[in-house]
């Protein structure tokens, strides 16, 4: 049993029942709106994450990447986003939904040294973080 101080198993809850739907989504080009909050999770107070389905820091960041379940899904997702590189951003999420995916990879880029978070900040936001998070987390750029 992993210890969950965070209350993690607030997302496992969330996703089972709708986490392969979701993915097959993501991996077909698109990206529900009801899906993102707890699929791309974020820092409460950045673009409407607030309740159970926020983060309120980079430590609970950090435990969610090393949750197994979580952590695994997580990365599956932002994975299946390197097949997707042809579109932009608000072709997959639309508008709204780019700037909560661009602010979740902010948050977990900063929360470990994976590259993989990194390289889709890269790719699909030309390098450049959520300011919104990194003044959050009281980080500069």
């Amino acid at each position: 049993m992993i210890d969950d101080a965070y209350n993690l198993h607030r997302f496992v809850e969330l996703q089972d029942p709708v986490y392969g739907e979701a993915l097959a989504i993501l991996q077909g080009g698109a990206m529900c709106t009801p899906y993102m909050d707890f699929i791309f999770p974020r820092l409460v107070r950045i673009y409407g994450a607030d309740g159970p389905l926020s983060l309120h820091c980079l430590d609970e960041a950090r435990a969610y990447l090393y949750f197994p379940l979580l952590g695994h899904r997580y990365r599956e997702c932002v994975d299946a986003l390197f097949w997707l590189a042809d579109a932009t951003p608000e072709e997959v999420f639309g508008a709204a939904d780019a700037r909560k995916l661009q602010a979740s990879l902010t948050l977990f880029s900063e929360a470990t040294s994976e590259l993989l978070m990194r390289t889709m900040l890269t790719i699909w936001f030309d390098n450049r973080v959520d300011e919104n998070t990194i003044t959050s987390l009281d980080l500069r750029p």
